[in-house]
């Protein structure tokens, strides 16, 4: 079987109020005027496609959001993102591995974080065969074709596959192609689904 694992909320613990957060500090803007500001749109997803470059994502939403904060700001509290690693997942993920199956990462990324969680987190890099991240493949979920295209690669059937992902979107794209998918809503979904099936 092929494993299919989302990186944000599903392996790791992610939170964009912290994001937030920091950058309310350094720019001195009132927090709940930034959350009430801040939207993911189209900038995002072109982000995420790597059509535009960090800089000028960066320079883009602090104009959408009305703050002055320079690129090193930005980036600083971009990367306050990341909360930390849900264990018990990178163990399963392990043990899949260990019994000679196909284990990957499909995330919907960007380079600035690339650039950091690998070193933050090595342990996430080193529990899966592959990452594809939507940066470097030009698309992103829950277009079709992102699926398709680690189903070829991978070299397997949309029934031999299982997906975990925390967006329903997301998932709802993969059963359409008939990929098994698994809406991650709390740490204990992904050990639990295993945990049902023994």
């Amino acid at each position: 079987m092929l494993y299919i694992f989302d990186l944000g909320n599903v392996i790791v613990d992610i939170d964009f109020s912290r994001v937030l957060g920091v950058w309310s500090d350094l720019g001195r803007v009132p927090l709940a005027l930034l959350k009430s500001r801040f939207q993911m749109g189209e900038n995002f997803e072109r982000h995420e496609r790597g059509e535009i470059s960090d800089e000028q994502f960066a320079a883009q939403l602090c104009a959408e959001l009305d703050i002055a904060l320079s690129y090193e700001q930005f980036a600083a509290g971009w990367q306050a993102v990341f909360v930390g690693v849900r264990p018990e997942v990178i163990a399963l993920m392990q043990q899949l591995r260990g019994r000679g199956e196909r284990v990957v990462i499909l995330s919907n990324t960007n380079r600035l974080h690339c650039d950091h969680w690998p070193s933050q987190y090595p342990e996430v890099q080193q529990a899966a065969d592959k990452l594809y991240l939507s940066q470097e493949m030009g698309m992103r979920k829950p277009e079709a074709r992102i699926y398709q295209r680690v189903l070829t690669e991978e070299g397997f059937s949309a029934d031999q596959a299982i997906f975990f992902d925390d967006n329903l979107d997301n998932i709802e794209a993969a059963r359409q192609l008939g990929i098994t998918a698994v809406h991650v809503t709390d740490a204990q979904t992904v050990p639990d689904w295993f945990a049902s099936r023994g």
